[in-house]
């Protein structure tokens, strides 16, 4: 467990810092190329690959970028030592490096152009996916009036608390997705049942996309199990997706009237919250609900934002 939070932990600081470390790299290729390699002209054929990383991770500008920067290192390279042929620009050294500089660039361009098409389908899909999760909730909900909203209330509250915290856009939408279904295990077991095996069996193909959702809501259906006033919550083993959810939902169900109490009043409600920090409540999650709840309050963006115009 902890080797695989570990290797989470550079994944995400890799990706958060991916130009710093690409440049760096590259950097790091051309001087060890220099100097350990005999045949440096025959290497040139290396830097498409980390130029096609770039175009894949880092869309068509960086791309662009990391090729112009990569020919502008290997020119300088020819013009002070040369690469296996005589120092500085002449014919037969312009007619070896412009092609194959030419050619590097367009390959980042193209690889870039095309990550990037693959990413808006991906976000439409997503889009829709989130919307579809959305309706659900409310057709759920609506057999209770004064529940209607709630999930979809939490998975904002939830999303805000998760970028403020700055964790990864995967947990971010999972943790929206789980938010979405968080009440559903009382209304629709069937959906439970599939999600909780979406998470074992790689059978569940429909399900599939919803895995680190599962394993969020799964968890969090024995949160206040765990939690009390007796042990530290940072000292147990809960993931910080289920500790979001936790205080957003919390956040929210105090905001709602209930058939045996009034609704609490917004700073009310954060107040009730902070009072559970460090026992019931993450203190980094609470201190990030006091930033997301002091923000002025505004619609929500894309397909979420028109469900709720309608």
């Amino acid at each position: 467990m902890a080797q695989q939070r570990l290797l989470e932990r550079a994944k995400l600081f890799f990706f958060r810092y991916f130009e710093r470390t690409f440049v760096l790299l590259l950097v790091l290729a051309m001087v060890g190329i220099h100097l350990l390699v005999d045949q440096k002209f025959a290497f040139l054929s290396f830097y498409y690959l980390p130029l096609i990383l770039a175009g894949f991770y880092g869309g068509r500008r960086f791309a662009v970028m990391a090729g112009v920067f990569v020919v502008a290192l290997v020119f300088f390279y020819q013009y002070v030592q040369g690469l296996d042929m005589l120092p500085g620009f002449y014919g037969a050294a312009l007619l070896a490096l412009v092609p194959w500089a030419g050619f590097l660039i367009l390959t980042g361009y193209v690889v870039g152009g095309l990550a990037e098409q693959r990413e808006a389908r991906l976000s439409e899909v997503k889009n829709a996916y989130l919307a579809t999760l959305e309706l659900l909730t409310y057709h759920i909900e609506s057999t209770e009036r004064h529940q209607l909203g709630h999930s979809n209330r939490v998975a904002d509250v939830a999303a805000a608390i998760a970028r403020e915290l700055g964790l990864s856009s995967e947990d971010e939408e999972n943790l929206r997705v789980a938010a979405l279904l968080h009440e559903v295990g009382t209304r629709d077991q069937r959906l439970l049942r599939l999600l909780s095996r979406s998470v074992t069996d790689s059978a569940v193909t429909v399900a599939r996309a919803m895995r680190g959702a599962a394993e969020i809501i799964g968890e969090y259906g024995h949160y206040y199990e765990i939690v009390g006033e007796d042990w530290d919550i940072e000292a147990l083993p809960i993931p910080l997706t289920v500790k979001v959810l936790a205080v957003a939902d919390a956040f929210e169900t105090l905001q709602m009237a209930t058939p045996v109490r009034a609704a609490f009043p917004k700073w009310s409600a954060l107040e009730e919250v902070e009072k559970g920090a460090g026992k019931t409540f993450a203190k980094d999650a609470v201190r990030a609900l006091r930033v997301v709840a002091g923000r002025p309050e505004v619609a929500g963006e894309g397909v979420a934002a028109e469900l709720r115009v309608v």
